[in-house]
């Protein structure tokens, strides 16, 4: 019999490779390899993702998204969770979310845990004894966890190579989730400055403070030269990677990993970003972008991005963040995981 994996992903944020969160993403290419090897893929998301594998939709209702909400959509997650274990023969369920920590499996399952989000974001309940296997995806990540949690696996994202002939064009491209913690209004700043037109793609969810900050920050910012357009399916994320003079990354978060750092670099696009948690170790400033500390910097920056050298990107890119490599790192984590079995594991 095959191995099945059961994927849950964050129940408000929909699966796809067309999405702009990373950990959607890297769920998406998770579950395109896991059937791939041959294994069965069952993925729990949010109704209306896009799966190869099998989907257990959990309905989102429409309108703000409230803590009462994520509270009955979470009880709609554990019922697809139940209902997933009894259909099919799991062997290990992988959590995906910020979330995870709410939800139950029947004791004999083995579980993982992907940290996609910075430590200190998590519920300290998640670093007490567990039965889910803990991981990081940089090794910045890993050194800001609790000093006896520091051994844990690290699976660097990974991004698809582009095959696209990079032809750059005048304007910057700043792409991802429009919340406050992103910062694009400086991205915006930043193209003014430099008199460099900003095309700024991405989604605004339903949180009532990413609302705010997309009619407060970014809408009065969105002028000529400017322009939003909105989200981005993945293919036309490759074209608008391709013909970039450069990606703005001013994120303000300390940042875990950048799907979107590694999509430009394969597309042969030097990254221009503030030097926030791993992104050190993505960004090689002046080799394959510039890390910069404020607005002016970014601005200057977006002037000098053409002594960037296309085929060194592409080539750092192939090396350390290709998509392939960290499928298969994931796979092999699945069998070292299963051979141990679930196991309580301490501090």
């Amino acid at each position: 019999m095959p191995l099945t994996i059961l994927s849950v992903a964050y129940p408000l944020a929909p699966v796809s490779p067309d999405v702009a969160g990373g950990a959607e993403q890297i769920l998406s290419a998770l579950d395109q390899a896991i059937e791939g090897a041959g294994y069965r893929s069952v993925v729990i998301a949010q109704a209306g993702s896009k799966v190869k594998g099998v989907l257990i939709p959990t309905p989102v209702p429409a309108g703000p998204i409230t803590e009462k909400v994520h509270a009955s959509v979470s009880a709609d997650h554990q019922r697809n969770i139940d209902r997933a274990c009894s259909r099919f023969p799991i062997d290990l369920v992988h959590f995906h979310g910020l979330d995870f920590h709410r939800y139950t499996i029947p004791a004999g399952i083995v579980s993982l845990a992907t940290l996609h989000l910075p430590p200190a974001w998590y519920p300290a309940s998640i670093w007490e004894n567990s039965r889910t296997q803990l991981q990081c995806v940089s090794e910045a990540q890993r050194r800001s966890c609790p000093p006896q949690h520091r051994d844990l696996p690290v699976i660097p994202n990974g991004a698809p190579l582009s095959r696209l002939r990079r032809r750059p064009r005048q304007f910057a491209l700043a792409l991802g989730r429009l919340c406050p913690e992103k910062n694009f209004h400086v991205a915006l700043d930043a193209g003014s400055r430099a008199k460099v037109p900003v095309v700024l793609g991405g989604e605004v969810f339903a949180y009532p403070e990413h609302q705010r900050y997309y009619s407060t920050q970014l809408v009065p910012r969105l002028h000529w030269p400017h322009r939003f357009v909105g989200p981005v399916p993945f293919a036309r994320k490759q074209r608008l990677l391709a013909a970039a003079r450069c990606v703005l990354l001013p994120s303000i978060a300390p940042e875990t990993s950048s799907l979107v750092a590694m999509e430009a670099l394969a597309a042969g696009t030097p990254a221009i970003a503030f030097p926030s948690g791993a992104i050190p170790e993505i960004i090689e400033d002046g080799v394959t972008g510039f890390l910069v500390k404020d607005e002016n910097q970014m601005a200057e920056a977006i002037l000098r991005c053409g002594g960037i050298d296309p085929e060194t990107c592409r080539q750092r890119a192939a090396q350390h963040f290709s998509q392939a490599r960290m499928t298969e790192a994931y796979l092999a984590l699945y069998e070292r995981l299963l051979k141990r079995g679930p196991v309580l594991w301490a501090c």
